[in-house]
This record gives structure tokens, sequence and C-alpha cells, in this order.
């Protein structure tokens, strides 16, 4: 009896040590879904790019305007006829 007292209590301190500390502990498994967590926010922050992104894509292939836009503001394009004015800040 005394034998079968001694192996239950070892097999409960056994599962008690893997429940705490080892390997799919509880402890890992929080440590699990804060990374989950973390990895969900930043796919819903991808997946919020994609869509401008997207919708960006549409713009330049369908319309003369998106293009045109792009081409004042990042190459300094005009039209004709226009005149183009830079305007420099005095620096401080």
């Amino acid at each position: 009896m005394r034998r079968l007292i001694a192996v239950l209590i070892m097999l409960l301190i056994t599962l008690q040590y893997r429940l705490w500390v080892g390997q799919g502990s509880l402890a890992e498994l929080r440590t699990f879904k804060q990374d989950l967590a973390l990895l969900e926010d930043e796919l819903v922050q991808l997946r919020a790019r994609n869509q401008e992104l997207q919708a960006e894509v549409v713009d330049l292939s369908e319309g003369e305007e998106a293009v045109e836009e792009r081409a004042r503001t990042e190459l300094g394009m005009i039209k004709a006829g226009e005149m183009f004015i830079q305007v420099l800040e005095k620096q401080k």
C-alpha cells in the first residue's frame, strides 16, 4: 500500500511540474497567447495597409487624375501654360 501511495505521489508531483513549469505549461500557454495577440494586431494593420495600397493601384490604373497628382507632387511636373512657383521657408 505504501508503494502505491508513493507512486501516486510521484505521479502527482510529475504532473504538477509539467503543469506549472515544463513543456506545455500554463506559463508557456500564456506567452503563446500574448504572441498570438501581437501577431493578430499586426495582421490587422497589414490588411488595412494592403487595402490602402489596393485602392491606390486601382486609382492609378483607372484614372488620370491620380497619375497627374503624383506627377505634380513627387516629380514637380507642370502642365503646359502653367507657372511653377516654389516657396522656400526662411531657416531659423
